[in-house]
């Protein structure tokens, strides 16, 4: 099921896409009452596989119809990030073998793991402020994973059951930020640094995620183009990790790390950092494209 999060005025509502449309649940549950059905996208994740069969089985039960209230066309609603509430944003470095590479850093022997906030989320087809303070911000499609279940000691051949699903992720870094000292926290964690979408996708659609088409394009142009499969360190291997140092909960969020053809990785007279007016499009397979457009911070 693709899930996502509809914003109205100051509050989430879950979307659901099918192929008639987008599903504004709020709308249909004011048209088509019932018990138990959720409304937020954080209801669905905590509800786990009670609450996925009642959603599933009211969406079989609507008049689902093109013209039907409370379907949607995408381009009239305005998109939350996928993932609305994570009490945590973990982060993986150096996590593609060609982009340790084109930085120049060795492989690491373990996850590295730094933190972003839910400060930085925001979603498709949102515009996103250049901080002023930044002069280098960098792109970074990279694929997110949602926890459906909680997770302390987990083995690695069992880590994927405890996924809810997955969703593409823009990790934008400014560079000169985040090497500013040895913790990379500052350049990773300014406002709308994480968007999120445009839908959370449930595992069971996506299959194996150590095998999916990932890639960016900055105006137009391919910037990144790569494979999941050039992980140093797999989903289940991450999500395992992780969990021997900090129990995961339901709506947590783990970023895996980007692949080459970040503006990092150009020659230094070839580097050529985000600017104002740019749309940046990151996208991974079977999880959509997500869409932003960046303008001048006015604060």
């Amino acid at each position: 099921m693709k899930l996502l999060t509809i914003k109205k005025e100051d509050k989430w509502v879950l979307g659901v896409q099918e192929e008639v449309g987008i599903i504004d649940m709020e709308k249909a549950l004011s048209l088509h009452p019932k018990e138990g059905v959720p409304t937020t996208i954080i209801d669905v994740i905590h509800g786990g596989a009670k609450v996925m069969d009642i959603l599933s089985t009211y969406l079989k039960e609507l008049p689902l119809q093109k013209d039907s209230p409370f379907v949607q066309k995408p381009q009239h609603i305005e998109w939350g990030p996928a993932v609305t509430q994570p009490s945590k944003i973990i982060c993986v470095g150096l996590n593609y073998r060609r982009h340790a590479d084109e930085t120049n850093s060795s492989y690491p022997e373990v996850p590295i793991l730094f933190n972003k906030f839910n400060n930085t989320l925001t979603g498709h087809n949102c515009s996103i402020e250049i901080p002023k303070v930044t002069h280098k911000l960098d792109y970074e499609v990279e694929l997110g994973l949602v926890i459906g279940k909680k997770a302390k000691y987990v083995s690695r051949e069992e880590a994927l059951e405890y996924v809810f699903g997955y969703c593409t992720v823009n990790d934008l870094s400014a560079r000169d930020l985040q090497t500013r000292t040895q913790q990379w926290l500052l350049g990773k964690s300014c406002d709308d640094f994480s968007p999120i979408g445009p839908y959370l996708v449930t595992a069971d659609e996506v299959g194996n995620p150590n095998n999916l088409a990932i890639k960016t394009i900055v105006n137009g142009e391919l910037r990144q183009n790569s494979n999941t499969s050039d992980m140093i360190f797999y989903c289940d291997e991450i999500i395992s990790y992780i969990s021997q140092h900090m129990t995961l909960e339901p709506g947590d969020l783990i970023l895996t790390g980007t692949p080459e053809g970040v503006v990092l990785g150009f020659p230094e007279d070839k580097q050529v950092y985000i600017k104002p007016g740019d749309i940046v499009t990151v996208e991974v397979e079977k999880l959509g494209a997500l869409t932003n457009t960046f303008i001048e911070e006015y604060r």
